[in-house]
């Protein structure tokens, strides 16, 4: 590689169609899939190591403190991380990302690559980026095609042209394609020459900002704008809000792909999945001598070809084929194979009906650790708490509610109307409502403790922060 390749990584999906795992304030980037590391976490370990600068990763403004303890997690420096009140697509994103680095270094080479794919074949991957690396350089904007292994309707396609001169393996793109039904795509695949649209890109930064500002003008003027006036929070730079959410919420394939005479495309074969269903899952995963993939607590018999998994109660499944059941605590998704693309539509539902389940696991996030939902009744609701070592939560009033703290195990230190004091194992207190409190964990051990929460309000919106070490708004 004869310079260095900038990785842009995009964090911004809520991966509707792997519900009920994947939920809108934990999409499917963040979960652990198909190894020990989330996807995020496997894309960004994918491209580190020498010939790669570290990366800009651009995520949601609700997602980034997980994404930040992510990083963390593995031990990887990154560039920035870019947050997005509203999402407007990739192509925005990538203008964004492509004047921050520009600024940096004005011959950058982005390499933009979406957070929540699977790559089995690290080699062959890398390997092709060196292919279109020299494409890159000559100012085209390439896309990675992927060989298809079926007639797939879920995805779009390209269709190749003639070879790049000087660029070997690299190829101009006749056209985009966008997802065709099945008679379409079967005559695709019979003609050849086509390759599934994978979504990740390999361009120079001002060849991108070039041909953006000359068929996206209002774009890149938006986006530049958003760029000058963004802010520095902690580790993140905030986009400006009312700026960002005027871009046109427009892919990279229709802003600028579609229209540029630059577009150039590398044919890959990188065991390469987008996991955009439960019937990709079942693809990419281990199978039983019967075609069933087994996960959690799950019992089969005279069954065949299904996805069965739970990380809740036990699943015992008889007489069932090409099915998918996915169990949390909290949900059951029940659905054939062949349907699995329409998850989406539940989700839809639910979000109709102003039900939270599409929202949020019962095991909720925070920056200081999390909290996990154990039962809930009138005007009652029990928590499980887990603070990280070091760490504290926001000095907070409640209007409405009243809160029974009882220590499991580590030691609390708690701050009550002015008054501070010190709990161990199996001692408690009392939080009386409208009383100024603060729960932290001074120590370099994990801390563990029961909330019981009491009032005629239980909603997460009665908290009054006063004062917060992770700067959130009264919403987060």
């Amino acid at each position: 590689m004869t310079m260095s390749i900038h990785p842009v990584i995009l964090s911004g999906g809520s991966g509707t169609r792997l519900w009920p795992l994947s939920r809108k304030y934990f999409p499917k980037q963040l979960l652990a899939l198909n190894s020990e590391n989330t996807l995020l976490q496997e894309t960004l370990k994918r491209v580190s190591g020498n010939g790669y600068e570290p990366p800009v990763v651009i995520c949601n403004n609700q997602h980034r403190f997980i994404i930040a303890e992510q990083i963390r997690e593995i031990d990887t420096q990154v560039d920035s991380i870019i947050l997005e009140h509203t999402g407007r697509n990739t192509a925005p994103a990538a203008a964004v990302a492509a004047l921050v680095l520009a600024e940096q270094d004005p011959d950058a080479v982005i390499l933009m690559l979406p957070s929540d794919h699977v790559i089995e074949n690290r080699d062959a991957f890398l390997n092709a980026i060196e292919v279109a690396m020299s494409a890159a350089n000559e100012g085209h904007l390439v896309t990675f095609g992927i060989e298809p292994s079926g007639p797939e309707t879920g995805y779009g396609y390209i269709l190749g042209g003639d070879e790049i001169h000087n660029a070997s393996g690299c190829f101009q793109v006749r056209k985009f394609i966008e997802k065709p039904d099945l008679p379409t795509a079967q005559a695709m695949l019979a003609d050849g020459g086509h390759a599934w649209n994978s979504g990740m890109f390999l361009f120079r930064a001002d060849s991108y900002l070039e041909e953006l500002k000359r068929l996206q003008p209002d774009m890149f003027d938006l986006c530049s704008k958003a760029i000058a006036s963004s802010t520095i929070d902690m580790d993140f730079r905030r986009l400006e809000e009312s700026t960002f959410e005027k871009c046109p919420s427009l892919s990279i394939d229709y802003a600028v792909m579609e229209h540029t005479d630059k577009a150039a495309v590398v044919p890959v074969d990188i065991g390469w999945s987008d996991l955009g269903a439960w019937s990709a899952m079942w693809e990419i995963s281990n199978k039983d001598s019967d075609g069933n993939v087994l996960k959690g607590d799950v019992i089969v018999s005279e069954s065949s070809g299904n996805y069965l998994q739970s990380s809740g109660p036990l699943i015992a499944a008889l007489g069932l084929t090409d099915m998918v059941v996915v169990m949390t605590d909290d949900a059951v998704l029940v659905t054939t194979k062949d349907h699995a693309q329409n998850v989406g539509n539940i989700v839809d539902i639910m979000q109709q009906d102003n039900r939270v389940e599409h929202m949020y696991h019962t095991r909720v996030h925070r920056p200081w650790g999390w909290y996990q939902t154990l039962g809930t009744g009138e005007d009652f609701q029990v928590k499980r708490i887990f603070v990280n070592p070091g760490a504290r939560l926001s000095l907070q009033r409640h209007k409405r509610r009243a809160e029974h703290w009882v220590v499991i195990s580590g030691e609390a230190k708690v701050h009550c109307s002015g008054e501070d004091l010190i709990l161990n194992a199996n001692q408690s207190t009392y939080i009386p409502i409208g009383a100024e409190h603060r729960l932290e964990n001074a120590t370099d051990e994990a801390l563990f403790l029961i909330e019981v929460q009491s009032g005629d309000y239980l909603g997460e919106d009665d908290i009054e922060r006063l004062d917060d070490d992770y700067k959130r708004d009264q919403q987060e």
